[in-house]
């Protein structure tokens, strides 16, 4: 595993950017009704890995079915570049979606086929 580095990411506008600290430990594209929609290819990582450097006032959250997801959007260009949830032990993770990280080559990562559906 490649030791974990910085990156900068957000959404298409510019109005959200972040921080995030990760390894890529490990990537996964998901079937379910919003990953399988959206194209999300998405790596998780610890609250305290991740910065939001600006725009919380121009995300908008939508949740569904056990509603454990926050699935956040840009307002103004519709991109979800990232998410708040936590795993079934309650640990609180942020799902970055990897296709919004600057330089970085999403198929130089080796991905999980995650089936979502079935969860």
């Amino acid at each position: 595993m490649a030791a974990a580095a910085s990156y900068g990411g957000g959404c298409h506008c510019g109005a959200v950017r972040y921080r995030v600290k990760t390894d890529f430990g490990r990537v996964v594209t998901c079937n379910c009704s919003m990953c399988g929609r959206s194209g999300s290819l998405l790596t998780f990582v610890p609250v305290a890995d991740f910065e939001l450097v600006s725009g919380e006032e121009a995300l908008s959250d939508y949740q569904f079915a056990k509603r454990r997801i926050h699935h956040l959007f840009c307002r103004t260009c519709g991109i979800k570049s990232f998410a708040r949830g936590s795993k079934p032990d309650g640990t609180v993770m942020i799902a970055v979606n990897v296709h919004c990280l600057d330089g970085v080559e999403p198929d130089a990562l080796t991905v999980t086929r995650l089936d979502g559906r079935s969860l």
